[in-house]
């Protein structure tokens, strides 16, 4: 019972964010129905040029050395936006203030980016129970619903989850973080040949989509790419 009482009152603060007129999100502001008004989503830091493979700047697009030196688990990653102010106080607050509206918004951010190259399916970042209990919603899910309806994807909810309640990627040093996320997934279904589009929120050194992307290859994927709302700066 107090599952379905949750998904209702979750429900009952989408509807209110989407239906309602809104202030802006940034400089509080009447912004209509929208969660950001004109100007400042005109001001966002969109990210830059930047390597196909990590999504960290590179000059002309260029395979990063990290990259080259030593490939991820995924095969290409791209991102919405820079990961520094206001897009990290955006990101907080649809995460930790329930701003649902502002999944459309990243959503909407994300669309121009398109598919990238024939995909089989969405598959949104997932958490760990426990997190997912605390919260009420995972983020994730909630970008992912109308980039799945835009494009005609499917997304995958059950088959793989999130078997360790991990320290948040940014409580730790950038060397520990890959660490952090080894055997952290689990999955239950056969990707053989099957191109995903893993959403996330926010990239940072990658440790988390790389563990991802190396459960869903095990599993049979062809290709693993991510579509991040944004990038940290690299640490190098």
């Amino acid at each position: 019972m107090s599952n379905v009482l949750d998904a209702l009152r979750h429900r009952a603060r989408r509807i209110a964010d989407l239906l309602m007129p809104q202030d802006c999100f940034v400089c509080g502001s009447m912004s209509g129905a929208a969660a950001l008004c004109s100007a400042c989503r005109n001001d966002l830091p969109r990210q830059p040029v930047s390597c196909p493979v990590c999504a960290v700047p590179t000059a002309d697009g260029a395979t990063c050395g990290r990259c080259l030196r030593n490939p991820p688990a995924f095969d290409a990653s791209r991102a919405a936006f820079a990961y520094t102010f206001p897009v990290d106080r955006i990101v907080q607050g649809l995460k930790y203030r329930h701003r649902l509206a502002l999944a459309n918004f990243f959503a909407e951010a994300l669309l121009p980016l398109g598919p990238p190259r024939p995909a089989s399916l969405l598959l949104p970042m997932p958490l760990h129970v426990r997190r997912l209990r605390e919260r009420g919603f995972n983020q994730a899910v909630e970008i992912a619903r109308p980039l799945g309806r835009a494009w005609g994807l499917p997304l995958e909810l059950a088959a793989v989850g999130r078997t360790l309640n991990t320290a948040p990627q940014v409580s730790l040093p950038w060397k520990e973080r890959s660490v952090n996320m080894r055997g952290a997934f689990r999955c239950e279904a056969s990707f053989a040949g099957r191109t995903v589009i893993v959403v996330d929120d926010v990239m940072t050194t990658g440790a988390t989509l790389d563990e991802l992307a190396r459960t869903l290859k095990t599993h049979g994927a062809a290709r693993v790419e991510n579509l991040v709302v944004a990038r940290t700066p690299s640490p190098h």
